[in-house]
Formats: C-alpha cells, structure tokens, sequence
C-alpha cells in the first residue's frame, strides 16, 4: 500500500556534514560559472547604453512575466570548449535559452547573447539552440526568439559548423508546420545564413534604426557584385517592415519590440490553468545535499531520495521483494502521478525484468516515469552472463526506446556503462535530463579502466617475455585515472550538452514538477500542423 516513507538517514551525522559541505562548494562552482557568463555580457553595458540598446539578460527579463518561474536551460553549454583553462572559458555557448511564461503562456526563450562576441554563433552554441528546438517541438511551446547576432566567426569558419548549422533553419521550419508559433524578434544583425531566422518565422518585429538581414552585407555586396548600397537599403527594418515584408511590425526601440511580442503571444490564446497546489514532501529537501557521497562507490538507498521529491513523502514501491538493488515506486509530485526507477546498485537480471515490467506498466497506465540514476551499470560475472544478463538488459533497453509516455532523466550519482543507456541517458532521448553537481558519467570508473589497461599492457609485455616496469605502470594508471575523471565530471559533459544543465538538488522537486506539467500542457494542447511552415508572404 502506499505510505509515507520512514527516513533511516541521519543528517545531523559528521558523514552527512561532510558530504553536505562538499557540494555546496560544487554549488558555489556553478553558481560563479554561471555569473562568468552574465558579467563577461555586462561588460558591454556602455555600448548598448550608447546605442540605445538593451542587454540580452534584460530583454528577456522584460519579456517573462514578472514572478513567473523560468526554467533556464544548458547554462554550461561550451564550458572547457572554447578554452581549455578552467578559469577562463566562459559557459552558455553564447546563447540565453530556458523556459518560462509570456503573457501567461508557457514558451521556450532563446536570446543571442550578442554582449559576447556581438553575439556570433559558437559551435556548442548550435548544439544548444538544436536541442531546445527540440524541446520546444516535443512539448508544444511556442519558440521565442531574440536575435542579435554577428554569425559565424569566420576567423574561426569549420565547414561542418556550416552544414550542420542548416538543422536550426529546418527545425524552425518544422515547428512552424507543426503549428508551433515562431516569434522573432530582431533586435540586431541577422547576415547571410542568420536572415533565414526572420525568414522562417511565422511573425517577425524589427527594431528602426537596429535591425538589419540580408543575404550578403556592404562589404561581402561589393566584393562579390562591385555594387555599392547602404545596409538600410539592403536589409534595414524601414525597407524590411514596409517593401520587402519580411518584417510584420516596426518597433520604435527594444522595449516597444519586447512589449509586441508579449502582445503576439497574448492573442494566441494558450494561456492554461494553473494546476492546484500538492503537499509537499514531509522529509526536508535539504537532506538532498548530503545524501550522496563523493564516493560514488558507497552505497545509498534512493529511496531517501524519492521520499524527498513525492507529495506527503508518500510511495508505492513495485515489487520491493524482487530485483531489489533496482528500485521501482509510484508517488505523485505536485498532483501528477509518475513512476520512478533508481539503483540502490549494480543493475541484475531481476532488475532489469522488474524495471522492464515497471516501465510497460507505467505506459499503460499513462504515467510520465522518472529516472534517477546512480548506477555502475548491469552485472557481469560468469553467474550474471549465464542467467542472460545481455538479453534481459537489451529487453530494459527495448523498453526504455519504446515508452509511450514522457520520460525525465535526473543524474543523482554515478552514470556508467551501460547502465547509462538502461536509465534513459542522453542518446535515449528523455524529454529532460538534468544532473546533480556531483554526478559523474563514463563508460566505465576511471580506476576500472585503469587497472583494465594495466592488465592488458602487462599480459601483452608478458607475451614478449619482458617485465613491466613498476614506475611506467604506475603512470599510465594514474594518466588514464585523470582523463576519465576529468571527462566523467558533471561540469565538462554539461559543457557538451550530454544534460540540460546542472541542478541545485534542493531545487529538484521544482524542476520536476516545471517539467511535468510542461508535459501534461503539451498533451493537453491541440495544434492546428500545415504541410509546410507559414510562408512569408
């Protein structure tokens, strides 16, 4: 039956302080990487000031809602990409993205972040307006955008950056012929490939006196054609609003433009009611700092976990006595049912039958599941391969690929091998994944991989009748060790978009409950798709 779950953890323990202090300094971490971001943007203050012009953070302040929660997505988009040295790279790929309300409609917000580099595109920065394209189209949110951006830096010009920079425009493309609007506003520049962004929107506002788009400006103009025009001719909102009709509306200055797109998305009439309040969790979410260790080796049961993210701390665990190191409960967060699937360890046959069971029940019953991972992977050893640990784990994998329902990812702890894949990791595409400071992803512990080489190298030198020498050993161990432990670290493959950014734990009920009712709206909403996007007329 279900019950509110009895607490065994205490967090008065000089165990739990410890692990407590240790990841508010990861917290700290974030937090000042994040406002890296905001002030090396800030710096161009003067500038903007100069012409006029409001910053990228602030234009997207103007145009939320005020008080409304905002959901800010792959803030550490580039970290260590750009640079290498930690103290230097500048986090976000150039781009503001996230969710949050607009005249009461929930959307997706994506602003060039042109206070950097005039805002031109940076490769992770593609990677991170790709995936909340994808976002968007998947949950129905109308798709935001702010643009000022200077293009690609041709001193930094790769031909793939190029070719695959054409995904952005086909996903505008297929959000417009899904029946997602497309909103652009241009606040600045939008050259060569970046005109097609007001071009396959459905409305666009340009500012007078700032926006411009054109195929080819001034200078490229000449160079290729010898033919001279101003780039008002050319591209400038006065021509654009009132000959070309690329423009809907003329907006005088930034603020005006803001206030007519939270007037365009007034009128599409997809406000939604808000869901009523659930009662929250009985147990603090504060434990939720020092619940995991740095360790990831030690044990803990996720169970406390879920107990602190359930409405009343109250959960319905699915067949507790079977497969026990894989745990599978029911529970609501903020009225909506779910269904979780964790790891108290490695990932056996039972528990991978039990969790396969758990998740086509959970489709059947139109449940969105919740994965949190802390998982070493699936069970190797003589006993696990004969009792078919590869077919009863590719039937889990089967199951996770074909669910019905929303899946949301959240990275507790350890991610590895290919339990990573059994848990809805990145390549499974949940609808959201995000991870904890502390979570750590690889293919295997940078020790595992390690002692493996070393076991390798040692029996291929023995094949040749030669010893190994103790030192070298030692120092392709502790090489290998690092570059695991560098790549595994939750920072770095946030930086490669292998989550949706990193959380503050205590805000992970927040960001669930964000989620799923982002889930619910969007099966909630019925849209109106075209064979093709809205073409300008």
């Amino acid at each position: 039956m279900t019950a509110v779950f009895t607490s065994r953890f205490n967090p008065g323990s000089a165990e739990a302080t410890q692990r407590r202090t240790a990841l508010q300094a990861r917290l700290h971490a974030l937090r000042a990487l994040e406002e890296r971001a905001a002030a090396a943007s800030a710096r161009s203050l003067p500038q903007f000031d100069k012409r006029g012009q409001l910053l990228p953070r602030q234009r997207v302040a103007l145009l939320l809602d005020a008080g409304a929660p905002w959901l800010p997505l792959c803030t550490l988009a580039g970290y260590l990409q750009d640079v290498k040295d930690p103290e230097q790279s500048v986090p976000g790929g150039g781009m503001i993205a996230g969710i949050g309300f607009v005249s009461g409609v929930r959307c997706m917000v994506v602003a060039s972040d042109s206070g950097i580099e005039a805002g031109a595109i940076q490769p992770m920065g593609l990677e991170k307006i790709l995936r909340v394209q994808e976002i968007a189209l998947q949950n129905r949110l109308p798709f935001i955008h702010l643009v000022e951006s200077a293009g690609a830096n041709l001193m930094r010009y790769r031909v793939e950056g190029f070719v695959h920079g054409g995904t952005l425009f086909r996903n505008l493309a297929r959000l417009s012929a899904a029946g997602i609007p497309v909103i652009t506003v241009q606040h600045g520049s939008g050259t060569a490939g970046g005109a097609y962004m007001p071009g396959l929107s459905d409305v666009v506002i340009m500012v007078q006196g700032r926006s411009r788009a054109f195929l080819a400006g001034p200078p490229l103009l000449k160079a290729a054609t010898g033919e001279i025009a101003t780039e008002e001719e050319l591209g400038g909102a006065e021509m654009h609003t009132a000959v070309s009709g690329l423009g809907e509306y003329l907006a005088q200055d930034d603020r005006e433009a803001i206030g007519l797109a939270r007037d365009v998305v007034a009128q599409l009439g997809w406000g939604v009611a808000p869901r009523p309040r659930a009662p929250g969790p009985t147990l603090p979410a504060d434990d939720l700092l020092s619940l995991m260790s740095a360790d990831l080796r030690q044990p803990v049961d996720m169970r406390e976990v879920m107990a602190r993210l359930v409405d009343g701390s109250e959960l319905l665990e699915f067949k507790a006595r079977y497969g026990m190191a894989t745990v599978c409960a029911q529970g609501h967060i903020q009225g909506h049912a779910v269904g979780f699937i964790s790891n108290n360890g490695p990932i056996d046959v039972a528990g991978a039958n039990k969790a396969t069971h758990f998740i086509q029940w959970m489709c059947q019953l139109g449940h969105p599941i919740i994965y949190l991972q802390n998982t070493t992977g699936y069970m190797v050893g003589k006993d696990s391969e004969q009792g078919g640990m590869i077919k009863h784990g590719s039937k889990m994998i089967q199951a996770v690929t074909n669910a019905t329902v929303p899946q949301i990812t959240i990275q507790c702890g350890a991610s590895f091998g290919a339990g990573n894949y059994g848990m809805c990791g990145r390549g499974y595409a949940p609808r959201f994944l995000f991870s904890w400071p502390g979570a750590k992803t690889a293919v295997m512990g940078g020790e595992q991989a390690a002692r493996t080489m070393q076991i390798v190298t040692e029996a291929a030198l023995a094949r040749k009748g030669i010893t190994p020498d103790p030192t070298e050993s030692q120092a392709q161990f502790d090489k290998i060790v690092a570059v695991f432990e560098a790549q595994a670290d939750a920072f770095y493959t946030s930086g490669l978009l292998l989550d949706d950014g990193v959380i503050d734990p205590r805000d992970t009920r927040a960001v669930l409950a964000f989620c799923l009712d982002t889930c619910a709206e969007a099966q909630a909403r019925t849209l109106r798709p075209l064979s093709f996007g809205v073409a300008r007329m």
